[in-house]
C-alpha cells in the first residue's frame, strides 16, 4: 500500500487500529513512534547494485492504556514528514514489536490497517542458476534458511 492510500483511507474511516498476520488486532493504545523515509541501497546475489525506498511507520504498545491515535492525528504526522523529510508516495513498510521487530506490508480490509508477512526472495533469478521451479519451492520455505552451497544463490 503507498502513502497516498493510507492518506485517502485516513478521511474515511472513524479509527485507526492494525491487525497483525495472524488475526489479532494491534492493542488500541498503540503510538506511531516514527514516520520516516528508508532507504536500503545493497548489492544481490548477482552483482547488481540496487536502491530501495519505503515509508516506515513504527508502531508502539505503550502502557497509556487511555491513549488513542486519530486518523486526522495520523495524517498530520504524515503531513509533517512529508513536507519536513520530502517524503514521496512510497510503499509502506510497518515495523512493529513481536518477540523481536517484524517488518510487514501494509493493505485494508474494509476495517484495519493490515500488517502483512513480508517474504524474501532472490533479485537475480537469471544468475543464481536455479530453476524456476525449483526457484519457486527455495522461495515458498523458510527463504532465510538460505546456506552456503545450498543453491538459493
Amino acid at each position: 500500500m503507498k502513502l497516498s492510500q493510507v492518506k485517502k483511507l485516513l478521511t474515511t474511516v472513524e479509527g485507526v487500529s492494525f491487525e497483525l498476520p495472524d488475526g489479532t488486532v494491534v492493542p488500541e493504545h498503540f503510538h506511531v513512534t516514527e514516520v520516516g523515509v528508508v532507504t536500503k541501497h545493497f548489492i544481490d546475489c548477482g552483482g547488481t547494485v540496487r536502491t530501495e525506498k519505503k515509508a516506515n511507520f513504527q508502531l508502539w504498545d505503550a502502557n497509556d492504556y487511555e491513549h488513542r491515535l486519530k486518523p486526522q492525528k495520523l495524517a498530520n504526522i504524515i503531513s509533517l514528514s512529508e513536507r519536513i523529510l520530502g517524503m514521496e508516495d512510497l510503499e509502506i513498510e510497518v515495523e512493529y514489536q513481536g518477540d523481536t521487530i517484524g517488518k510487514y506490508d501494509l493493505d485494508f480490509n474494509g476495517e484495519n490497517f493490515v500488517l502483512t508477512a513480508k517474504q524474501t526472495a532472490c533479485l537475480a533469478n537469471d544468475k543464481c542458476g536455479v530453476p524456476a521451479d525449483k526457484m519457486k519451492v527455495a522461495q515458498t520455505q523458510a527463504a532465510a534458511s538460505c546456506t552456503p552451497g545450498g543453491g538459493c544463490c
